[in-house]
C-alpha cells in the first residue's frame, strides 16, 4: 500500500489532532512510497532500524519516535546516525505517542486494564485536558498479592511494588510510561492501586501516607502492548506483513 495512505489511516484512527504532546505524531521520516512490510517497536533506536532493514521492512512504526520538543534539532552525533540509517535503507519512520497511550481499543492502558481483569473502565490520568489512561474496578476485590502477580504476568517483567494500600484491591488506575504525577489523581479518586512505568524518590512517602499501592512495571514494559496490537491491526486491516521487533529495556 502507499505510505501516505498508511500514515493517513493511522493519523485518523489514533486522532493525532486531539490534545498536546511532547513530539510530532505521524510520519517523522519519509522513505519508500510503497509499504509491503512494517516493523513495529516501542522505541526508535539504531538497533531497531538495523534489524528492521534485515527483516526487509519498508517502514518502522514506533511509540517513541526520534524527534521531541525541546531536544537539540541539529542532525549530529547519535541523531545523525539514526536518520542516516533510515535514509540509507529507505525506511520510513512513523511514531504515535500519547495517541497510542489513550486509544480505547488498541492503546497501552486500555489493553493493560482489560488484561488485568478490570471492569467499568473510565478515563483517567489527564494531560492537557485529555485522559491518557484508564481506571476500573473488580466486581469482587482481589488480594493485593494476586494483583501484583497479575501485573508481573501482563507486563512480563518483575515490577517494583510499594505495598502500601489495602489488603484487597477493588479499584485501580493505570497510565503507562513515566506518569508518576498521576498518583495524585489516583489518590484524589480514592483508588486502591496505581500502575505506571517508572517511580521517583518522592513517590514512596506519598503512596505510604495515602495508603495507596504503587506499581512501577517498567516504562518499556507498560508500552509494549499497544504497539504490538497496532501491528496486528494493520496486518488484519490491510493484509500487509508486520513484525514486532523487541529491543528489551529494563527501565
Amino acid at each position: 500500500m502507499k505510505l501516505t495512505a498508511l500514515a493517513a489511516y493511522l493519523d485518523s484512527m489514533l486522532e493525532t489532532d486531539r490534545g498536546g504532546d511532547a513530539c510530532p505524531n505521524g510520519l517523522q521520516v519519509e522513505g519508500r512510497d510503497t509499504v509491503s512490510k512494517v516493523a513495529t517497536g516501542v522505541s526508535a533506536c539504531l538497533e531497531l532500524f538495523e534489524r528492521a532493514e534485515r527483516a526487509e521492512a519498508d517502514a518502522v512504526l514506533v511509540h517513541h519516535g526520534i524527534f521531541w520538543k525541546g531536544a537539540d534539532p541539529t542532525l549530529t552525533g547519535v541523531q545523525y546516525r539514526r536518520v542516516k540509517s533510515l535514509l540509507d535503507s529507505g525506511l520510513s519512520l512513523l511514531a504515535y505517542h500519547l495517541p497510542l497511550d489513550r486509544h480505547p481499543e488498541l492503546g497501552n492502558n486500555a489493553l493493560a486494564a482489560r488484561a488485568l481483569g478490570l471492569d467499568d473502565l473510565a478515563p483517567f490520568g489527564f494531560f492537557e485536558g485529555e485522559a491518557i489512561g484508564f481506571r476500573g474496578r473488580y466486581s469482587e476485590p482481589i488480594a493485593a498479592t494476586e494483583f501484583f502477580d497479575r501485573c508481573r504476568i501482563v507486563f512480563d517483567q518483575e515490577p517494583m511494588v510499594l505495598d502500601s494500600g489495602p489488603r484487597r484491591v477493588e479499584t485501580a488506575g493505570i497510565v503507562s510510561g513515566g506518569a508518576q504525577r498521576a498518583l495524585g489523581e489516583a489518590i484524589d479518586l480514592g483508588l486502591d492501586a496505581f500502575i505506571t512505568g517508572e517511580i521517583s524518590e518522592w513517590v514512596q512517602n506519598l503512596a505510604r501516607e495515602s495508603e495507596t499501592h504503587y506499581v512501577a512495571a517498567g516504562h518499556y514494559a507498560t508500552e509494549r502492548l499497544g504497539i504490538r496490537a497496532l501491528g496486528v491491526h494493520i496486518a488484519e486491516h490491510f493484509g500487509i506483513e508486520t513484525e514486532f521487533i523487541d529491543v528489551p529495556n529494563p527501565v
